[in-house]
C-alpha cells in the first residue's frame, strides 16, 4: 500500500512538472506606424523595462543585420553581456512603412510598472533610447501610443 502512495505520489508531480514555473502569457498584435523620413531603414527593438527602468527582455528586434545592432545603444549595453538574442527579429522599417508583428507578453508584468520601450536607429541620423514608451497597463491596449522620433504611433491589441 506504501509503495502504491509513493508511486501514485511521484507520478502526480511528474505530470505537473512541465507546469511549474511557466508563466502565463498571451499574445499581442502591434501595429507600428513610422513617420516620414529620408534614409535608411529604422532598427527598433522591443524591450520590456522592470519598474526600476532596467532592460529586463529583448521581446522583437525589427532589422536583421547584427553588425547595426550597436547603434541602438542603450539596448546594446544590455545585450552585449549575453551570449544570444532571445528576441523574434524580422526586417527594418524605412519612413512612411507600416509594421504589424505579434509581441508575446506575461500576464504578471501587467499592471505592475513594467513598461514596453521602442528604441529606434537610422543610419547616419538619430538615435532614440526612448522613441516610445508603453506603460503595461489596461489603458494601453485602448488606443494609438505616439512616437517620439521615427515612430508615429503604435497600436497594440490582445489577439490570445
Amino acid at each position: 500500500m506504501k509503495m502504491n502512495i509513493k508511486i501514485a505520489a511521484y507520478s502526480l508531480l511528474l505530470m505537473l512538472l512541465p507546469f511549474m514555473g511557466l508563466a502565463q502569457t498571451h499574445k499581442y498584435k502591434c501595429l507600428l506606424q513610422m513617420n516620414n523620413y529620408i534614409g535608411e531603414g529604422a532598427y527598433i527593438v522591443v524591450s520590456l523595462i522592470s519598474p526600476q527602468g532596467q532592460y529586463e527582455k529583448t521581446l522583437y528586434i525589427m532589422g536583421e543585420d547584427k553588425r547595426w545592432y550597436n547603434t541602438l545603444k542603450e539596448w546594446h549595453k544590455y545585450n552585449s553581456k549575453k551570449k544570444t538574442i532571445d528576441a523574434k527579429t524580422g526586417a527594418s522599417v524605412t519612413g512612411g512603412d507600416r509594421s504589424i508583428t505579434t509581441l508575446e507578453i506575461e500576464d504578471s508584468k501587467i499592471d505592475k510598472g513594467y513598461k514596453l520601450r521602442f528604441e529606434t536607429a537610422v543610419e547616419d541620423q538619430n538615435y532614440y533610447v526612448k522613441d516610445l514608451e508603453i506603460p503595461l497597463n489596461s489603458q494601453a491596449f485602448t488606443g494609438k501610443i505616439s512616437g517620439t522620433g521615427y515612430i508615429n504611433y503604435v497600436r497594440l491589441s490582445k489577439i490570445q
